[in-house]
């Protein structure tokens, strides 16, 4: 044959894992002939490796010149070979990837296992060992084989699946996900802890939908990460708000995929070992993914095997340390705009009326990747009834049921529903709330309309403060802003929030008002002094843990973006700091004789055996909150279903005087002989 004995295989990485691969089964088909005495007993006790050495053969190449053969095939390879590259960034050399062939060869054909049992001549030993490897090449290579196999522990390429075994008796393995990218095989998910998607199946940098400045300036991210003048791009922002689209676009632009994952943990973590290699076979880009709390930070060890630049998702909060993070640059993607919103909304659903997109954009304040995921919700809900076109009470459907896989586990949803019409206060209140509402409404472009200065102090978050004893309609108010609003409410359920380990509590909440702001949907907090309590004297450690939850809470809420409501019938415990970053408080006061007679009417049914008189002395003399009112009214109601089945005005008095037996006082009405027979 020519100098060129290779020629003839194509230039993909499968032949070139292949050129590796035998070049370590010539080394085995050498040894094992040299223990069983010759060729001929070698390939009668093992007959499958008469097959490689017959292609061997046929090369013409011997084990010395094979090497330099390789290199010769590789100049002209025009499709990219992974093999190469990580040899490249992992500074590696041809012994390094004969003996990290020599690990994997069970992998490719598992007739291998039968032989090296038998060179090791112990029962089930079906791998390579540290101690088989040296004894192979010591001989043959210039090196330390226990050191290059230390080198490629290091990288992730090999593990030992004996830790407590004698080193000499480590058997070896070389892991699953980094074998497959060898061979040059790639997956949407080559490990359940990782994703990859390749260059063609990412958004395209020019079809993001940015704010203009913010475009411009990432324009520019690609070519200095290609330099090397950023090492790492950290992106913050919302979940689902594009974070991982913008790192896509730039890595497509840089030639490269993504790989992406969130389940990596401390520095220690073995899977980190594996992500640069992986990166490096697959040419991705890896991106990881925190949700960290505030004061939370992430140590990112550098990856072994990986020359290329890294992306890194963060929320608002939290840090990140480390090799990994060195020369970062970190760009804010902020929740879209009513204009970006609608360019979402319409590269979701495609061709539908202008009034629909403006509804849309106007109603959710989502992020894009929420408004996506509705999008294909709403649809489906219209297709559910025949319909081709959709309507913004099937988007209000499809939200309520993506709020719902995200938030049940942290808050629970309240029923909304009826108007302001159902709610009687006083008329300064009622003008107060119907104020808050225009607030809510309106909060998207509140802080454009205002000065330059006060509009760079605000932020899209409406925070509300009703205060009020027990019964005067605090939690109903919230309810009605909901229902007015068309928006869907959560309480928070502080037993699921509050945890006695230090730090946890700030973790769930931090998380419940990242999730409310990502989907726009409005907390409420009732008895809300339990959780905005004032700041105390430190006295032990318990009263300083306390207080850092306090002062993280005002600092939340100083920038949260959503609707928060809190409830409290004792403000005085609320801490004066938490009441001045409230942007509207309410004083719901006990109904006066005119608000009590509205919410009698509004709770009683129709009857022509109700006398009207009668309800109108009820409401004047006796001072009943207003939630007191409701259980005196389905009292009532209850009787009259023992009954004739009408409230009467002995069913009512009997309510009334049930009530005030609750609360131990004399009810001032006078007690008649049927009222009396009914309590």
């Amino acid at each position: 044959m020519d100098g060129r004995p290779f020629d003839d295989l194509p230039r993909r990485p499968t032949e070139h894992f292949n050129l590796y691969f035998y070049a370590a089964a010539w080394n085995l088909i050498e040894q094992t002939a040299q223990a069983l005495g010759s060729h001929k007993a070698a390939f009668a006790q093992f007959p499958f490796l008469a097959g490689y050495h017959a292609e061997l053969n046929k090369r013409g190449v011997d084990r010395l010149t094979w090497e330099h053969a390789i290199a010769d095939w590789e100049k002209s390879a025009v499709e990219r070979l992974p093999l190469l590259e990580l040899r490249q960034a992992a500074d590696l050399d041809h012994t390094a990837l004969i003996l990290l062939m020599s690990v994997g060869m069970i992998e490719e054909d598992a007739r291998f296992g039968p032989l090296f049992e038998s060179i090791h001549g112990i029962a089930g030993e079906r791998r390579p060992t540290v101690g088989l490897l040296n004894a192979w090449w010591r001989e043959a290579i210039t090196g330390d084989v226990r050191s290059i196999l230390h080198r490629l522990q290091d990288l992730g390429l090999v593990q030992v699946v004996n830790l407590g075994a004698p080193r000499a008796e480590w058997a070896l393995q070389s892991p699953g996900v980094l074998w497959d990218a060898l061979r040059g095989r790639t997956s949407p998910h080559p490990a359940a802890w990782v994703e990859y998607r390749e260059p063609l199946q990412l958004a395209a940098f020019e079809d993001l939908i940015l704010p203009g400045p913010l475009r411009e300036s990432l324009a520019l991210v690609p070519s200095l990460l290609e330099r090397g003048d950023v090492q790492a791009l950290i992106i913050r922002g919302p979940q689902h708000n594009g974070r991982r689209t913008l790192a896509g676009a730039i890595a497509r632009r840089l030639g490269r995929g993504i790989l992406t994952t969130d389940a990596l943990g401390k520095a220690d973590d073995e899977r980190w070992k594996l992500l640069g290699p992986l990166c490096t076979l697959l040419r991705a880009m890896p991106v990881l993914v925190f949700d960290l709390a505030p004061s939370e930070c992430a140590g990112l060890p550098g990856l072994p095997g990986y020359n290329g630049p890294v992306a890194i998702m963060l929320g608002k909060h939290g840090g990140v340390t480390g090799p990994g993070a060195e020369r970062a640059l970190t760009v804010a993607l902020p929740m879209p705009a009513a204009q970006a919103r609608r360019r979402h909304w319409q590269a979701a659903l495609g061709p539908a009326p202008d009034t629909l997109f403006d509804a849309l954009s106007e109603r959710f304040r989502m992020t894009g990747g929420n408004i996506r995921c509705v999008a294909v919700l709403a649809r489906a809900h219209a297709a559910l009834e025949r319909r081709a076109e959709i309507t913004l009470g099937d988007a209000q459907t499809a939200g309520r049921a993506s709020n719902r896989q995200t938030l049940d586990t942290l808050a629970a949803r309240v029923d909304v529903s009826g108007s302001w019409g159902q709610l009687a206060v006083a008329s300064h209140t009622l003008a107060e709330l119907c104020s808050l509402e225009s607030r809510c409404r309106h909060r998207d472009r509140l802080p454009a309309s205002v000065g330059s200065a006060l509009g760079a102090q605000l932020n899209c978050g409406v925070r509300a403060l009703f205060t009020g004893p027990s019964g005067t309609g605090k939690t109903l108010a919230a309810r009605l802003l909901a229902s007015v609003l068309q928006m869907d409410l959560y309480r928070l359920d502080l037993s699921s929030l509050v945890n006695k380990y230090i730090g946890e509590t700030e973790k769930n909440l931090n998380r419940l008002f990242a999730r409310a702001e990502e989907l726009d949907v409005i907390l409420l907090l009732d008895e809300g002094d339990a959780l905005l309590t004032q700041r105390t004297s430190v006295h032990n450690s318990n009263d300083r843990y306390a207080n850092l939850e306090t002062n993280y809470l005002l600092q939340r809420l100083e920038s949260y973006e959503g609707i928060l409501i809190v409830t409290s019938n004792a403000s005085d415990r609320i801490d004066k700091a938490f009441q001045r970053r409230m942007d509207v408080v309410i004083d719901f006061r006990p109904p006066e004789a005119a608000e009590r007679w509205a919410i009698w009417q509004l709770h009683l049914p129709s009857t022509p055996r109700l006398d009207a008189g009668l309800l109108e002395e009820i409401a004047g003399r006796c001072a009943l909150s207003g939630g007191q009112i409701r259980n005196a009214a389905v009292h009532a109601s209850l009787l009259a279903l023992g009954d004739a089945g009408w409230v009467t005005a002995s069913h009512l008095e009997a309510a009334v005087q049930r009530e005030y037996r609750k609360i131990g006082a004399v009810c001032p009405l006078r007690r008649t002989a049927a009222a009396a027979r009914m309590t």
